[in-house]
This record gives structure tokens, C-alpha cells and sequence, in this order.
């Protein structure tokens, strides 16, 4: 008979997740790097830096041609600026422009401008006006016919020449052309850890859900769309965005 001390004891250990086995495989490759010849040392070096210079020269790439496209808007579209300030203080009395805390790479805040769609209240009535969120998700706040927005804030609101102020922010550093819209601190207290992930790099004017539908979309949907480009993203990415955005703005399509 057998002894019962022997008898196979069922494991309670549970199973590696992904997360885990991929930190024992870095930890495993890198902690013993020093045994290695000085040859495979060499190699490992030279592709950490390799590495580390195309990120860098991608990042310093996509900063210059913002500065020279940011630079180059606010000189041509100045018209368009002036027309829209008088339209905007002919009908409502208040600032021309819209400032708001924003939160951006890394959850760094910095002012956002845009030029004002809404009265001068709209904040203090955004809390009766909660019931009626349009926004799939409940994080950010929309409705088709906000009460709050003026008539000129509808036309500007539609073409998005409400948001050309923030080639300024472009061009001081604090969102990019392209990348995932910068949200306001109320939603970033809301998020869920993987929804974070859309703070990972600078945010811009124009994003891949904004060439999707833009408001249409849900917010998870947003999120995906937003990691997506976060992973795959190069100038290339960025040239295809601002191209289908120019279709986007005519159309008007999921702005409110």
C-alpha cells in the first residue's frame, strides 16, 4: 500500500499571465547581460541605440513639420480668424476665445483655445443638462441640439473652425496635429486603467475616429481607435489622417 505522504499533492500555483511570463523573459535576457561576450554585448548595445535614434528622429521629424504647419496656418487662415471672432461678439457678449484645462501626454495639463460656440453660462447649465448625454460610454458629455451652443458656435461647431485655435497649441508644443483628442480632468478621473493608454503620446487636433464619424462614435470604440493608431503610428499614418480630414470637415459628418 502506498504511503499516503507520498501521494502526488495537486498544485495550487496559478497559472503565468501574459504580463508575467513577458517580465521573467526580460528579466531573464537582460539580468545576465554582463556573461555575455563582447560581441553579443556590442550587439545588444548597438540595437538599443539604433532603436532609440529612430524614435527620437521620428519624434523631432513629426515636432518640425509641426512647428512649419502650425506656423504656416495661423498665417493663412487669419482671415478666417478675424471674420469669425466679429461673427462670434456680434451675437454673443462674452471673450472670443474658449480656454480649458486639458489633459495631455503623460497626464501633464495645459490650456486648450478654441474659439467660443457656446454662452457664457454653458458650464454652469452643463449639470442640469447631464440626463441628456448622447455619448454612448458616459464619460464624455454630447447632445445634437446642446441648448447651450449659439448659432454662430452651430456653424463653426460643424466645420470645426472652432477648433483652428489650437494650432497655437500645436505650434507652443502642447498637442501635435495628429493624435488622440486631449481630454478635459473629469473624464480622465472616469477612466479605466487601459483607457489611459490614450495618454501615452501627444495629443493633436485630428485622430483616426475623427475621420470615422467623429461624435458617432462610442467612446470605447474611440479608445480602440486611438490605441490602434497609438501602436501603429509614423508620419505616413499622420499624412493619411490629414488628408481624410479635409472630407471630414466638408462633410461635417458626426459633428455636433
Amino acid at each position: 500500500m502506498n504511503d499516503p505522504d507520498q501521494r502526488p499533492v495537486a498544485s495550487s500555483a496559478r497559472p503565468q499571465t501574459h504580463d508575467e511570463k513577458l517580465r521573467a523573459a526580460l528579466i531573464q535576457r537582460y539580468a545576465n547581460l554582463d556573461r555575455r561576450s563582447w560581441v553579443q554585448r556590442w550587439r545588444f548595445y548597438a540595437k538599443r541605440a539604433s532603436w532609440l535614434l529612430v524614435v527620437k528622429s521620428s519624434y523631432a521629424l513629426k515636432r518640425l513639420l509641426d512647428i512649419v504647419a502650425s506656423s504656416i496656418g495661423l498665417l493663412l487662415l487669419s482671415p478666417v480668424f478675424l471674420i469669425t471672432a466679429l461673427a462670434i461678439r456680434f451675437e454673443s457678449p462674452g471673450p472670443v476665445f474658449f480656454k480649458q484645462k486639458r489633459v495631455g501626454r503623460w497626464g501633464q495639463l495645459f490650456t486648450i483655445w478654441k474659439f467660443r460656440s457656446m454662452y457664457v453660462d454653458a458650464e454652469e447649465r452643463k449639470a442640469e443638462l447631464m440626463a441628456n448625454n448622447e455619448m454612448a460610454g458616459g464619460v464624455i458629455f454630447k447632445m445634437k441640439n446642446d441648448p447651450r451652443v449659439t448659432k454662430v458656435g452651430r456653424v463653426i461647431r460643424k466645420t470645426s473652425i472652432d477648433e483652428l485655435p489650437q494650432l497655437w497649441n500645436v505650434l507652443v508644443g502642447d498637442m501635435s496635429l495628429v493624435g488622440p483628442r486631449p481630454p478635459v480632468p473629469s473624464e480622465v478621473d472616469q477612466y479605466s486603467l487601459s483607457d489611459r493608454r490614450r495618454l501615452e503620446v501627444i495629443p493633436g487636433i485630428t485622430c483616426i475616429w475623427q475621420i470615422s464619424g467623429r461624435s458617432e462614435i462610442p467612446f470605447e470604440q474611440q479608445v480602440e481607435l486611438d490605441v490602434q493608431y497609438i501602436q501603429s503610428q509614423s508620419l505616413w499614418t499622420d499624412f493619411k489622417i490629414l488628408v481624410k480630414t479635409v472630407p471630414a470637415l466638408l462633410l461635417g459628418s458626426g459633428a455636433y
